[in-house]
């Protein structure tokens, strides 16, 4: 489903019917048989005492109200996104909140809820996604998922609920994958540079050279690193490898100027 929403998100719109679709094949797999519909039960949030016992925390929609609730959400985010009165990454925990306070289906909400987002996401600019797990981070992130969740909730069938503690949760989420995103693509400028550091000493080094001596001329650089790099310049014909273990020794390939 993931990889659908990576290749597609342009072309599925924000719709019960394509919710329903994306709902129909998230639960394509398993043995229950209500993939692809709403639900037709009241369903209830629950949560766990310490003793064992459950209590109902939040009552959902009831199943008759849910097909024109989830009508109205769609409608509403998409009128609020065309007026360009409030910031899409604003709009988004909204849809994702009132989404999950509807609770539309028997079963699968929560993974629902996180396709949801990274459909959102991808289809205002923000494909971080592609890169960083957004269910990953909330699933880690739980005990305070459910918190904000509780507290978004109060009030909600009233339409006095607050939804800012989810906007501000959904917000850090995506900070924080974006955090993780660049730290990857500064490791990743990290590696491209020492190679080229590497590949200008063995550039100026004549006759054999061992990765000792690499090492002398580029103290900046880690003996992983010079190794990574002088394995990269001998798979690109650049240099050629001699011998083994403590004999090895490296030449600049001559087919190199």
């Amino acid at each position: 489903m993931l990889n659908t929403i990576h290749e597609s998100h342009d072309y599925i719109p924000i719709r019960p019917s394509y919710i329903l679709q994306l709902h129909r094949d998230l639960l394509q797999y398993a043995q229950e048989s209500f993939g692809g519909q709403f639900k037709n039960t009241q369903n209830y949030i629950s949560e766990t005492r310490s003793d064992g016992s459950q209590f109902v925390r939040f009552t959902p929609m009831a199943p008759y109200e849910t097909p024109n609730a989830v009508d109205a959400i769609c409608e509403s985010y998409q009128k609020a996104l065309d007026m360009q009165a409030v910031d899409s990454l604003i709009l988004i925990p909204i849809l994702i909140n009132d989404f999950l306070c509807n609770h539309p289906f028997n079963d699968g909400n929560s993974r629902m809820s996180r396709l949801l987002t990274a459909l959102l996401l991808y289809r205002n600019g923000y494909e971080v996604g592609k890169y960083i797990s957004i269910e990953s981070k909330i699933e880690k992130t739980k005990s305070v998922y459910y918190d904000v969740l509780e507290q978004t909730s109060q009030k909600w069938h009233e339409a006095e609920n607050d939804p800012a503690p989810f906007i501000k949760y959904l917000l850090g989420i995506i900070l924080s994958c974006y955090r993780d995103f660049e730290e990857r693509v500064d490791m990743m400028g990290k590696r491209s540079m020492a190679y080229d550091i590497v590949k200008k000493a063995v550039g100026d080094t004549l006759g054999k050279f061992t990765k000792q001596e690499i090492l002398e001329h580029c103290p900046s650089l880690k003996s992983s690193s010079v190794e990574s790099a002088l394995k990269k310049l001998r798979e690109e014909g650049f240099i050629e490898k001699h011998g083994s273990g403590r004999n090895t020794f490296y030449v600049n390939s001559p087919r190199q100027d």
